[in-house]
């Protein structure tokens, strides 16, 4: 078993390929991977609870999901605004999974 970081700067809205990354991070997790989605920039958009997207829902069941909090907070996007099971992680979260030697992919 594999530790997957998967860093997603876009929301669904602005590019077509997310849903394809979202997957791709449901998929790994299914192959019995440890991921870790971590949303950062635009990203943290779709992670807000009622925002109309499809696919962060489903991944949010299978892996865990830290949406960015400098991301969060430049975007007036509050804690308790987001959709369980989206927790705010800070940059220092993304490092240490790094540094412990999960395997990183940037979209």
């Amino acid at each position: 078993m594999a530790r997957y970081l998967l860093i997603e700067s876009s929301s669904p809205w602005e590019s077509g390929t997310t849903v394809e990354f979202y997957r791709l991070a449901r998929d790994l997790a299914g192959q019995g991977h440890e991921v870790t989605l971590y949303l950062v920039q635009n990203a943290v958009l779709a992670a807000r609870a009622g925002a109309r997207e499809a696919g962060l829902a489903d991944v949010a069941t299978r892996v865990r999901i830290l949406a960015d909090d400098f991301s969060l907070r430049g975007r007036g996007i509050a804690a308790a605004d987001l959709r369980p099971p989206v927790r705010p992680g800070a940059i220092d979260a993304m490092a240490d999974l790094l540094a412990d030697g999960a395997r990183a992919i940037w979209h």
